[in-house]
Order: C-alpha cells, then sequence, then structure tokens
C-alpha cells in the first residue's frame, strides 16, 4: 500500500495487462484522511481496447504509516460527471 498520498493510484495490472489505466489525479485532500478524483480508462478485454473515460473519488486513511481506501464513488458517465459539476456550480454561485 502507499505511504504517501503522490503514490496513491487506481491503475492496476492483470496477466501482464494494465486493466485499469489511471490518466490523471488531483488530491483534494492531504492528511491522515487523503481525497483524491481520478481519471481512468478500463480495458476491454473481447475488444482489445480502452474504454471511455470514467471517473472516480476515492477516500483512504492513514494508519500505521499506511494510506488504506475506505470508500470510493464512481461516476458512471460524462453526463454524470457534468451534473455534478452543474450542482457543485450552482450551490457555490449561492453563497
Amino acid at each position: 500500500m502507499a505511504e504517501t498520498v503522490d503514490e496513491l493510484t487506481v491503475s492496476y495490472t492483470d496477466g501482464g495487462i494494465e486493466t485499469v489505466k489511471e490518466l490523471d489525479k488531483v488530491v483534494l485532500t492531504k492528511g491522515a484522511w487523503a481525497t483524491l478524483i481520478y481519471k481512468y480508462q478500463d480495458w476491454n478485454r473481447a475488444k482489445e481496447e480502452y474504454g471511455a473515460d470514467k471517473y472516480t473519488i476515492r477516500r483512504y486513511q492513514k494508519r500505521n504509516g499506511e494510506y488504506q481506501q475506505k470508500s470510493k464513488f464512481n461516476i458512471s458517465s460524462a453526463g454524470q460527471a457534468e451534473a455534478i459539476i452543474a450542482a457543485l456550480e450552482g450551490w457555490i454561485e449561492k453563497k
């Protein structure tokens, strides 16, 4: 497991194939609890290509010097991502 926030990743290799390819990540919070948002793609074995971009928010807790994933929220589509963005922008503008 990762000892620093920078080491955290969603990349995953199985049988020599990177089945989850991390494209980007943004650290939202650091510390004993860390929150990151990732952009990634899944490998489609049948088509032998990566699928559409996906997004996930992960929450980690640092215990005994290592980060352990505690929760995640997968954003299922670009449309859902846009709806989340619109909701947040609406709430922030109302301040």
